[in-house]
């Protein structure tokens, strides 16, 4: 790289105007696509977050399943299992559906929650129109989680929603 396009790309991240890059096989750099920037952010938060780690703040909780969850097509439901000090034990998305659904089998939650050990979990899930607030049904389905979950001594700590860039907490609206 020659002198004058260090200072060039200098420029451009300073004012955060630069493209992002990505080399192909061959060694070459070209723009990256949305879902190639997505896809490595998933893949950073995966090596930033391992087992055990700590999650701060709803906001740091928020983040994460951000960097996991949004801009995908279609519908993901996921869970953070956690052990007896809120640390994490493993993020696992537990079904895939369509653009505006999926299904959600409480027997499976609590399957992976014994798997786990876990003693709490996080649900979590997408929506891909954007729109984070929960339907009917997402009340319906974490009321049922819920219960299901109590059976086996696992609490609920949060539903988050993931929305285009927002999230909708469960909590911090006292629905849960």
């Amino acid at each position: 790289m020659t002198r004058q396009n260090e200072r060039q790309n200098e420029q451009s991240a300073a004012g955060f105007d630069a493209p992002l890059l990505i080399c192909d096989d061959h060694g070459n750099y070209r723009r990256a696509t949305a879902d190639q920037i997505l896809e490595a952010a998933r893949h950073a938060i995966e090596h930033k977050t391992q087992r055990g780690a700590s999650f701060e703040s709803p906001q740091a909780v928020k983040e994460y399943l951000l960097t996991k969850l949004a801009g995908l097509e279609c519908e993901v439901f996921a869970a953070l299992f956690l052990d007896g000090e809120g640390r994490l034990i493993d993020y696992v998305e537990l079904s895939r559906g369509t653009l505006n659904s999926a299904a959600v089998y409480p027997r499976e939650v609590v399957k992976e929650a014994l798997r786990r050990n876990a003693s709490a979990v996080i649900l979590s899930h997408n929506h891909p129109s954007g729109l984070p607030d929960p339907s009917q049904q997402d009340l319906a389905v974490t009321a049922m989680l819920k219960m299901a979950l109590a059976t086996v001594d696992v609490m609920v700590v949060d539903h988050v929603i993931v929305g285009g860039a927002h999230t909708y907490s469960f909590v911090e609206h006292r629905l849960l």
